[in-house]
């Protein structure tokens, strides 16, 4: 027996225009997170690991991989539900850039918005290219680019 398939609750293709904006919610992050994306991707760089090497470079303190930040920004980019069950593909990271360190404890949200679409029949959908801008709890961009998506049409 197979189970059912969902509906998509996020927006299809012709629901996305240039100029909508969106806000994800927050997430903190933790010890956990550092831990497990060293072991997940083999990074033990000192500056993420040894918090007293840390306290000696120009940041002063232990901060998060970039790139676990860009994940949490993926994810953060996915809570908001517009592409929940609607997303057919990640296509690109057009641009990024890492503005500002993300320490252990920051809590980040994703700022988007929609800055071009462009349907793609042989998909079945078209392509949504969204500026994202990630700020942490004192509203301080901390990394920030434009990622270019797949996005269904409507049925």
């Amino acid at each position: 027996m197979t189970s059912p398939i969902p509906a998509p609750r996020g927006m299809y293709f012709e629901e996305f225009e240039v100029g909508q904006k969106m806000v994800s919610p927050g997430r903190t992050i933790t010890e956990s997170d550092v831990v497990g994306f060293a072991g997940l991707s083999g990074d033990f760089n000192q500056i993420h690991t040894d918090a007293e090497y840390s306290k000696q470079t120009p940041f002063g303190a232990r901060v998060a991989h970039g790139l676990l930040g860009l994940s949490i920004a993926s994810g953060l980019a996915l809570r908001t539900g517009v592409l929940e069950g609607t997303v057919i593909a990640f296509r690109e990271i057009n641009d990024w850039k890492f503005v500002k360190p993300v320490f252990l404890g920051d809590t980040i949200h994703v700022e988007m918005e929609i800055t071009a679409t462009k349907a793609l029949r042989r998909v079945g959908g078209g392509s949504v290219v969204i500026v994202m801008n990630v700020k942490n709890q004192n509203d301080e961009t901390v990394m920030k680019g434009t990622w270019t998506t797949l996005v269904m049409s409507k049925p």
